[in-house]
């Protein structure tokens, strides 16, 4: 369960898991008297489906037959009659709209709870979560699992209700009225209840199959029109509509298959139906010549066996629909109960706090030393990254990490962060193991800024507030002043009350980039982090963020990881890395005088004229 390398068909098994079922009905206590509520006025409504074809009978009987021998009518048992009909006819409709109206609420409430759960879980796990586990799977968890979930547990428990209770009601009348006819109708329910199951089986089966291939043809669709520049560039038309029309083809043949089980299905039960029909019209038939039951009987039988498929039906999809939401239960369940691999220890949280509960008198002031004490570390999955790396950076320094892709630049940033923690050795912040202290009061006092940043929906001031949520509007826009981001703000027609997009789509790279740094400085973090910052945005964009850098590390402990070489010319020391190991050390004028490893790196970037000036 705790596999965080989450796959659709790791949760296929068609056996039905008690457990898990289970915990998933913990979410329904608090939906406990909806239920009863739901049960009780399903039970009416089976009550008054049964005592239909009853009136019915008492019409033929009662009012009918003397009529036709040429008896005087009895208007008296007419009124009776119609004033059953609509006194049942209003119970039934209010049985209706309650059982609608308490399914409805259990369908929305218990999505909610489990949503609300989910998502609470998913803000106390780490990073290396998000990081190992796709956000499809993730946000799949989130609508469709807990959705089919909230639909079972609501309608589900309406048609499992009506079902028995319609059922069971059905035999104890019929036996009242007349055993042998009873045993008539009730030896064909077993039968039909087999071929229902057996039928659905091989239903749920088929569309399985066919949700398979619709996900698989679902990314095709999304691969040809994301990629569709390199399939234009590398000719790739012909071979990608063959292999779409490939998975299209497959899917036509097993949905004209599910398509024909399922035509099989309805007359197959109409034929056992009709079969039933026929054994009562026989034993009934002959019961009434011999004047042993009365036709309104008779007829009451014949609408009591169709009466008994729908219920047999209803049972059978739930059962299946019960094991095909088996496996959203373990996906749902496999979410919830995820430990973090990286968590406070119960000391830590009694002194400050959790997450959602901060203890803010209990966070010592943050000075900003960073030590790393024979530091090792390596991903679940991989080779070693760092083994007994040391470094010690005193409060205000700024560090530059530079190196080749998987050099270990990002990995010593994420451990700083706590995103992860060593295998072996210690982090020290002011000489403390960061671990002893709890990763609310490390991430409050932690700036980081993403090569591609994020920005939420809603308008700019908000996302510049998210940095500190108190902060007022004169705070935010002498944030963003700070860094040279409220000049292009104002030039937006709406300013600061600009929307950005979901992700801030509607903003380029470099101003984006801005409003990060706006809302970093915000905050006022004691240590930065800069991964990659301007190396998705152009020259003329890189000179402006450039100086929003140098404010922004004023007074902070900072760590670069750089791709662009001359944004860290200006840092107190050069860090390179190979492998995990920092093979030359220094500032910027004393590791291009040694021509090594950063001299190469450099001058594969800019020309000897820039390299000359860099120096000087």
């Amino acid at each position: 369960m705790n596999d965080h390398l989450h796959d659709e068909e790791s949760f296929t098994s068609q056996k039905i898991d008690w457990n898990v079922w289970k915990k998933i009905l913990v979410f329904m206590k608090p939906l406990k008297k909806y239920a009863i509520f739901a049960i009780i006025f399903m039970i009416l409504l089976a009550t008054t489906d049964v005592v239909y074809p009853l009136i019915s009978k008492f019409a033929i009987d009662d009012i009918i037959r003397p009529n036709m021998n040429g008896a005087d009518a009895d208007l008296s048992k007419l009124a009776v009659f119609i004033a059953l009909y609509i006194g049942f006819m209003i119970i039934q409709a209010v049985s209706v709209f309650m059982f609608i109206l308490f399914a409805g609420k259990i369908q929305t409430e218990l999505a909610y709870n489990i949503r609300k759960e989910a998502f609470h879980h998913l803000q106390e796990l780490p990073f290396s979560y998000y990081d190992r586990t796709r956000v499809g799977w993730i946000m799949a968890r989130m609508t469709s699992d807990s959705r089919n979930l909230s639909e079972l547990f609501s309608w589900g428990l309406i048609d499992l209700t009506w079902g028995f209770a319609l059922m069971i009601i059905l035999v104890v009348v019929m036996f009242i009225i007349n055993w042998l006819l009873a045993l008539v109708v009730i030896v064909l329910v077993p039968v039909m209840a087999l071929v229902s199951i057996f039928f659905r089986k091989y239903i749920l089966k088929a569309h399985r199959q066919i949700r398979k291939i619709n996900s698989k043809i679902t990314g095709a669709y999304n691969e040809g029109i994301t990629g569709a520049m390199t399939t234009k560039t590398l000719v790739l038309e012909d071979n990608n509509y063959n292999d779409f029309d490939d998975l299209t083809g497959d899917m036509r043949v097993r949905s004209i298959r599910a398509a024909m089980i399922q035509g099989l299905y309805f007359p197959t039960m109409l034929f056992l139906i009709t079969l039933g029909v026929a054994l009562v019209y026989v034993v009934g038939g002959n019961l009434v010549f011999q004047l042993t039951i009365s036709v309104g009987t008779l007829y009451l039988f014949i609408s009591y066996v169709w009466q008994f498929f729908e219920p047999v039906n209803e049972l059978a999809m739930l059962y299946a629909n019960f094991q095909q939401a088996q496996a959203s239960a373990e996906r749902i369940v496999s979410l919830i109960e995820t430990e973090a691999d990286i968590s406070d220890s119960p000391e830590v949280i009694e002194k400050y706090g959790t997450l959602f509960d901060y203890k803010l008198e209990n966070f010592e002031e943050i000075i900003g030393d960073v030590k790393f004490d024979n530091v090792s570390f390596k991903y679940n999955i991989g080779e070693q990254v760092l083994t007994d790396f040391k470094l010690d950076v005193r409060a205000g320094q700024s560090i530059a990490l530079v190196g080749h892709t998987g050099a270990g630049k990002t990995t010593i940033v994420n451990l700083i962060c706590r995103f992860y923690e060593p295998t072996n050795g210690k982090i020290l912040i002011d000489g403390k193991d960061y671990k002893n202290r709890s990763m609310g009061w490390l991430h409050s006092n932690l700036g980081y800024v993403l090569q591609d940043p994020h920005l939420f929906s809603g308008n700019v001031m908000e996302n510049i507030r998210y940095g500190k949520l108190t902060a007022t509007d004169d705070e935010c826009v002498a944030a963003a002043k700070a860094v040279e981001a409220h000049e292009f703000i104002m030039k937006f027609e709406k300013g600061y009350d600009t929307e950005c997009g979901e992700g801030g789509s509607r903003l380029s790279v470099g101003q984006k980039q801005l409003i990060s740094f706006a809302r970093a400085i915000l905050s006022d973090p004691k240590i930065l982090v800069l991964d990659e910052a301007t190396s998705s945005v152009d020259t003329e964009t890189e000179q402006v963020i450039q100086v929003a850098i140098n404010k922004l590390l004023e007074g902070r402990t900072s760590f670069i990881v750089a791709h662009r070489l001359s944004t860290i010319v200006h840092s107190d020391r050069i860090l390179v890395l190979d492998k995990g190991k920092v093979i030359e050390e220094g500032t910027h004028r004393e590791l291009i005088k040694k021509s090594g490893a950063y001299h190469k790196l450099y001058t594969n970037q800019y020309s000897e004229e820039m390299l000359e000036l860099s120096i000087r």
